[in-house]
Parts: structure tokens; C-alpha cells; sequence
């Protein structure tokens, strides 16, 4: 149900691709569908190689930052060239300072354990950050319905952080003559394109560092024009990759956020291709879901996605070779036809999904120690650790398993046969993500987790 709640003076036109956009209604909890990043992404819902214009260059004297942008729902998104914000000044920092409060949407655990998915809103007032925390929320619950995200809720902690913008929406929705003063600076109209939603990504930073382990950072523009931007080559002072930014409340844009988070988690490539792109001639590319090699090359060279060539996989279809892929028409080749890095609506395939779980599991502990490790325990102490269904959990005592205790989140070192000898003794736990989803032995690293406790004397 589109909202029925708009600020003073804004245009009532539904936000949709094709029309105007407004900026958005007083506190109200709507159900919302999630567009979270609409960004980076290169998804194509329509026929491959309607591109009309090749992306631009930066000139050698420009300080430009690469951003993708979709025109709309049924068009390849493009990339462009817009210019790096200038540094915050000291009272725009100072501005920052006294703002910016952090609002736990999901905890699942301990920072340090989970994958921390910040979320900052633009062109909300102060009287509007309830709804974006009602935003946030409607969005990761979209999200999270898809897999594999929806195997592995529990490694992922969610936090909005609170922007306080004088005005609500953001500038350029319906028009590009709209200005609206917000706390990051989006706009649409970027570098003169409309449905661009470039912000001040150093603002961003600023507020996004407020919370206390940033893996993942996504910007909600208070707009329900469709329109969003990836900014994907940044490498954050806070450890994040990336920035996504996506209008709030736009139909269109529900999987653009999972495809997003296809390349900053993921580490996957788009799977679509502009016919003037030509033929490809470059080295292999690093990403796991494109490769030079037919699908004969890469099982005789045990390369790539070769243990999933013949599977069917979720996406539809089965895994082989498909010639197109990273922007290229010819010359490389894409696992499957059609998956989620192609096309909006799609599942990941399979090798897509593998590598999205072993994104996770690159933020996120397979085990979360509930009895601190730090300090040691007595033989007849309760250790205690939280895991997800379906993780393998072996206790040991000085190396040796106590086979009885398998899958046990709760033990003491006594019941595991700790000698009392008044010596000290280790006690441990291998916890392992079984999966069968993931089969690359060097991605399977990232799915085991050992802690270990001190037994005192």
C-alpha cells in the first residue's frame, strides 16, 4: 500500500519509474518494499544490449568517483564519473558530532562476531526518525527473506543510524530545480542524470563510523522516486567497502539491494553485458562468477565454478558456460543464464551463492562465545556458546575429542572428563558450517571457528 502521508507542498504523483517522485509522509508505519542499494548494481530486467551510450571517462585532472545508477527497472544500469565531495569543514563535523544516535534494529550478538549492517537515512527531520527506523526495518525484513540470507539470519546485527535533516525528501524528486537541505546531501539529477542519487560520502562516513563495526553501509534517501547509486570503489577509514544509496519507498527496487550486496559481500561480478562493449581480451578476471574459459576449459583446469558445472541450480536452468558477462558480450562467460547479477527478480546461482556465504562468514563467526574466552573456567563451570541450526559443534579436552558432547552448546569441563589433577588443562570447541552449499575447500576455511578456554587448576 503506497503511502497516504505527504510534507507540506510536496507533489502527490506516485514515485515510480517513468514519474515524478515526493518526498515522503509524517511518522507512519507503512509496509514498505526494499530497494535497499540501489546501487552498484548493473542488474538488467530487460533484453541484454540495450545500452545507448558507452560510460564516460574521467580526464587525468578530474577527482572523480565511479558510481553505477539505474534509468529504470527495465533498462542495464550505467556507470559514470561524479566528483569527490570536498572535506568537511570543522563545524560541519562538529555539526556531526552532536548528531548521529544509533538505533538497534536486529542484534543477533556480539559486534565482533556478526556481520554489522548500518543503515543512514537522508532527508528525514527530527521528527521523522521513527519512520526511518520503520524503513529500516521493512527493508532488512525483505532482504532477509532471501536466500541465502535467509539460512543465516542469525550472523547478522542491523543499526540505523539517525541523520537529523532540516527538511524532509531529498533534492531533485519531483524536479532537479528542488533543493532541499539535508543532513548527506542527496540528490537526484546527479552529474545530470535523474534517477542518480549521489550523497556526500564523506558525510556518510561520518555517520556511519558512529556505529561500532560498519560491514555493510546503506543510505535511504526519504523519496519515493526510483533512483539509487553504488559507490563501489571506496575502502572505508571504517573498514567498509562501498557505499549504496536507494530511495526509501520504491516498488521497483526490491532486489536491487540483494544484488548489491552480490558485489560488496560477494565479491561477484554483474553477469550482463552492452553489446559496444565488443569482445573481451583481458587477463582472467578475479571475480568467481566470470571467466574466459568455456565450461570443458574450466573442468579440465579445475577452475572457477567447475564443481557445480552440470547442477541444477536455483536460478533455473544448469550450471555451465554461458557466453556474456562483465559488460562484455563475447569473450567471457557467466555460470548460469539468468541469475540475480543479471537479472532483478532472480535467485543467486549457485555459485553465487556460495561465495555470499562465504561473504558472511568473512564478517562473521560460525560460534559466539557466551562464557568469555579471556578468562579461565573451573572443571565444574557452565560454558556456554550460541551457534545457528545446522553447525557442527566438537568439544575437546587438550586436544582430544569428547565425542559424547557433540553439538552440546552447553558443557563443563568436568562432564568432558577434565582430569582433576591440578594441572592446567585446555578446553576447546571446533564449530564448522556444514553446508553443502559451499564447495571450494579454500572458501570452506572461512566456515570453521575454534575457541578455547583456560581450565584452572
Amino acid at each position: 500500500m503506497p503511502p497516504t502521508h505527504r510534507i507540506p507542498g510536496a507533489p502527490g504523483a506516485p514515485g515510480g519509474p517513468g514519474t515524478p517522485g515526493r518526498a515522503r509522509r509524517t511518522p507512519l508505519r507503512i509496509a514498505l518494499a526494499t530497494s535497499i542499494a540501489l546501487t552498484a548494481a548493473a542488474v538488467a530486467m530487460g533484453p541484454a544490449g540495450t545500452a545507448t551510450a558507452a560510460d564516460p571517462e574521467p580526464t587525468a585532472s578530474q577527482r572523480t568517483q565511479r558510481v553505477e545508477y539505474f534509468t529504470g527497472p527495465d533498462a542495464h544500469p550505467r556507470h559514470t564519473q561524479v566528483a569527490v565531495p570536498r572535506a568537511l569543514s570543522a563545524k560541519q563535523r562538529a555539526k556531526i558530532k552532536g548528531d548521529g544516535d544509533v538505533v538497534p534494529i536486529v542484534q543477533a550478538g556480539p559486534t565482533a562476531d556478526k556481520l554489522d549492517v548500518v543503515f543512514v537515512g537522508d532527508g528525514y527531520t527530527a521528527s521523522q526518525q521513527e519512520d526511518f527506523h520503520a524503513d529500516v526495518r521493512a527493508k532488512w525484513a525483505k532482504i532477509s527473506a532471501v536466500e541465502p540470507y535467509a539460512s543465516y539470519k542469525g550472523l547478522f546485527n542491523v543499526w540505523a543510524v539517525d541523520a537529523v535533516s532540516r527538511q524532509s525528501g531529498v533534492s531533485g524528486d519531483p524536479t532537479s530545480d528542488v533543493v532541499r537541505d539535508t543532513a548527506l546531501g542527496s540528490a537526484f539529477f546527479c552529474d545530470g542524470i535523474e534517477r542518480l542519487l549521489c550523497v556526500d560520502t564523506n558525510k556518510v562516513e561520518s555517520y556511519a563510523k558512529k556505529a561500532a563495526d560498519p560491514d555493510l553501509v546503506i543510505v535511504l534517501g526519504n523519496s519515493t522516486k526510483y533512483g539509487g547509486a553504488g559507490y563501489n570503489d571506496i575502502t572505508s577509514p571504517s573498514g567498509y567497502d562501498g557505499i549504496a544509496t536507494a530511495s526509501s519507498d520504491n516498488a521497483q527496487s526490491d532486489q536491487v539491494a540483494v544484488h548489491e550486496t552480490g558485489h560488496s559481500l560477494g565479491k561477484l561480478a554483474d553477469e550482463y553485458w552492452y553489446d559496444e562493449y565488443g569482445t573481451y581480451t583481458g587477463a582472467e578476471p578475479w571475480e568467481a562468477n566470470t571467466s574466459k574459459l568455456t565450461a570443458d576449459e574450466l573442468t579440465a583446469r579445475q577452475k572457477k565454478w567447475y564443481r557445480w558445472i552440470g547442477q541444477t541450480s536455483p536460478d533455473g536452468g544448469t550450471v555451465g558456460a554461458y557466453e556474456g558477462g562483465g559488460y562484455y558480450p563475447r569473450g567471457l562467460y557467466r555460470p548460469t543464464e539468468d541469475s540475480i547479477m543479471r537479472t532483478l527478480g532472480r535467485e543467486f546461482n549457485l555459485p553465487g551463492r556460495e561465495a555470499m556465504i562465504a561473504g558472511f562468514h568473512r564478517h562473521a563467526s560460525v560460534v559466539t562465545a557466551q562464557t568469555p574466552t579471556d578468562r579461565a573456567v573451573r572443571r565444574a563451570d557452565k560454558v556456554r556458546v550460541r551457534a545457528a541450526d545446522g553447525i557442527q559443534l566438537r568439544w575437546s579436552v587438550d586436544g582430544r575429542e569428547a565425542r559424547k558432547a557433540r553439538g552440546d552448546t552447553t558443557v563443563t569441563p568436568r562432564s568432558l572428563g577434565t582430569p582433576a589433577d591440578g594441572r592446567p588443562h585446555t578446553l576447546s570447541l571446533r564449530a564448522t558450517d556444514a553446508t553443502k552449499a559451499v564447495r571450494d575447500p579454500a572458501l570452506r576455511t572461512l566456515l570453521t571457528d575454534t575457541l578455547t578456554w583456560k581450565v584452572r587448576r
